[in-house]
């Protein structure tokens, strides 16, 4: 078992690209990439870490609508003028991810916060559902 996690951290991993679906279009110009993303849960409910690099509270939007959790990050990067990167190992551009989130997570009270680079959600679970009297009125 340790060999084969020793293996498993040895392995290079390519950083991929955002595919888009249907002929859709971004629009910002550059790349975008999928993030990384760390799941683990706690007593309280579920931790997000998503790596960013380059993206601070103020270019980072995180909109959840029907169930669908959904992480972007933009990358604000300026080359010096009358300049160009004679090599590169690393690629700039922006970050985008979606998660669909079960009936068991609390929507109204997931936290977020960034710090160098990384995004941490914090997803409270639900409490259990309560049962409720429905009142019957005459007509």
């Amino acid at each position: 078992m340790v060999d084969q996690n020793k293996e498993l951290q040895a392995q290079e991993v390519a950083k991929q690209e955002v595919e888009t679906e249907g002929g859709v279009e971004r629009t910002r110009t550059g790349k975008c990439y999928v993030p990384r993303v760390d799941i683990y849960e706690t007593g309280e409910g579920l931790v997000l870490l998503a790596d960013i690099p380059g993206v601070d509270e103020n270019s980072v939007d995180i909109t959840l609508e029907k169930n669908i959790l959904t992480l972007k990050g933009a990358v604000e990067f300026e080359q010096p003028e009358n300049y160009g990167p004679a090599y590169a190992e690393y690629e700039i551009g922006d970050y985008e991810r979606s998660f669909t989130l079960s009936d068991e997570i609390d929507q109204d009270n997931i936290r977020a916060s960034v710090k160098n680079g990384v995004l941490r959600l914090l997803l409270p679970k639900a409490g259990p559902v309560q049962a409720r009297k429905i009142a019957v009125k005459g007509m």
